[in-house]
């Protein structure tokens, strides 16, 4: 039952089963106070001339059958089901000899009114309660106008007892309302969260690739008359490049089409998407980087340990960000990749001594995207000229304690 409260037994338990067994505890506490229980001198309720004839048990059986023809119409018509208990409880009332509709007998109409303001939309709420209202008012003016005994303060309870019941079952519904509302834009958070981490995965990896490409490019463009066999093998690293890049982004926009048995849900896309790029690839990079002109020198300090895949890609990502903007701006022929692992976090430097100041590094969105993964590993990041020329970034991330050991 998706439109029930979030309580695990009325969610197993349809609404029609909970009227039904509030109108037998009616019946049931309807016949135990007219009878002498232990303890008591007399019946708290004298009962009427027609309880026990046959006419007033037939009132009572049909009084049951229409309730339970509520009962089973509670669940596709239940306002129909309402007014079929409804009028039940002014039936069964009848043969009581009492001069309103009796608690006991009202208890299953407040309890589909619940289900009805919980479950429905508000104007079904309402509607619902007017007809609780209705029936209670019409009762009690008919024995007015007919000159009979009224208990018009009982009446008054039993119309305050189905108000409570509407009001409880709003606050049911405006608390599901709500959590509905927070699933919604805790999913759509998802969406944007991991669109920005798509876009990301893509911006480090192309504009990787394209940096390295457009280099080998314009050494092989420079060479191809007086050294052949350098230009061919540019050319050889472009189109190696190149296939890399293409592999990487039909794997990326594969699993974004994926929608097999078995492949469509977020836990399986995350691992689709998931990069398997971490430090362990950085020896990788700088080959590719310095074969491409611009040499990178790794320096590693600490204990190499592996690392959450978050924390080891992330790392790798900032890197890779970081040569790419060497190789692209900074306008000199080397760099530096300074990886430290300590006992709570893992540091990591890359400087150079190009043009520093000035450089069109911190344009676009590369110093964006490191900042953005910095920051929601809850570490530090910084990236500025440095003092004697050129350019470094720094980042700290933090790794958990249970990660470490």
């Amino acid at each position: 039952m998706s439109h029930l409260p979030s309580v695990p037994l009325m969610k197993r338990v349809p609404p029609g089963w909970w009227v039904a067994l509030a109108w037998y505890a009616g019946v049931l506490l309807t016949f135990l106070v007219r009878v002498r229980l232990p303890g008591e001198y007399a019946p708290s309720v004298r009962p009427g001339v027609l309880f026990y004839r046959w006419d007033g048990l037939v009132t009572q059986l049909l009084s049951t059958a229409l309730a339970i023809g509520g009962c089973l119409a509670m669940e596709r018509r239940p306002l129909k089901g309402l007014a079929m208990v409804l009028g039940a409880a002014a039936l069964a009332s009848t043969s009581l000899s009492v001069t309103e509709i009796p608690l006991a007998q009202f208890l299953a109409a407040d309890v589909a009114l619940y289900f009805i303001t919980a479950t429905r939309p508000r104007r079904t709420g309402l509607i619902a309660l007017a007809m609780a209202l209705c029936v209670v008012t019409v009762f009690l003016a008919v024995r007015l106008l007919a000159g009979w005994p009224a208990g018009t303060s009982a009446g008054l309870v039993v119309a305050l007892t189905a108000v409570v019941a509407w009001l409880v079952g709003g606050s049911a519904y405006e608390a599901r309302r709500h959590d509905e509302t927070l699933t919604a834009q805790a999913a759509e958070q998802a969406v944007v969260e991991e669109r920005l981490r798509i876009a990301r995965e893509m911006h480090d990896m192309v504009a990787h690739s394209v940096g390295i490409i457009a280099l080998q490019a314009g050494a092989a463009a420079r060479v191809v008359h007086t050294q052949p066999d350098a230009a061919r093998e540019a050319m050889s690293a472009v189109e190696s490049a190149g296939r890399e890049t293409l592999s990487g982004l039909r794997r990326m926009l594969g699993a974004l089409r994926q929608t097999g048995p078995g492949q469509d849900g977020p836990e399986w896309e995350a691992a689709a998407l998931r990069p398997t790029e971490g430090l362990a690839d950085v020896e990788r990079l700088a080959r590719a980087t310095t074969a491409a002109g611009v040499r990178v020198d790794v320096r590693w300090r600490g204990d190499r340990r592996p690392l959450p895949p978050d924390i080891d890609l992330s790392a790798f990502r900032i890197i890779q960000e970081s040569v790419t903007n060497v190789v692209r701006h900074a306008a000199t022929g080397s760099c530096r990749v300074s990886v430290e692992y300590g006992p709570e976090d893992v540091a990591i430097e890359v400087a150079d001594r190009g043009r520093g100041a000035g450089s069109p590094a911190d344009t676009g969105f590369g110093l964006v995207g490191m900042r953005e993964r910095v920051a929601l590993l809850h570490g530090e990041f910084a990236a500025a000229p440095r003092p004697g020329g050129g350019f470094r970034v720094t980042a700290r991330l933090p790794v958990p304690a249970q990660d470490t050991a």
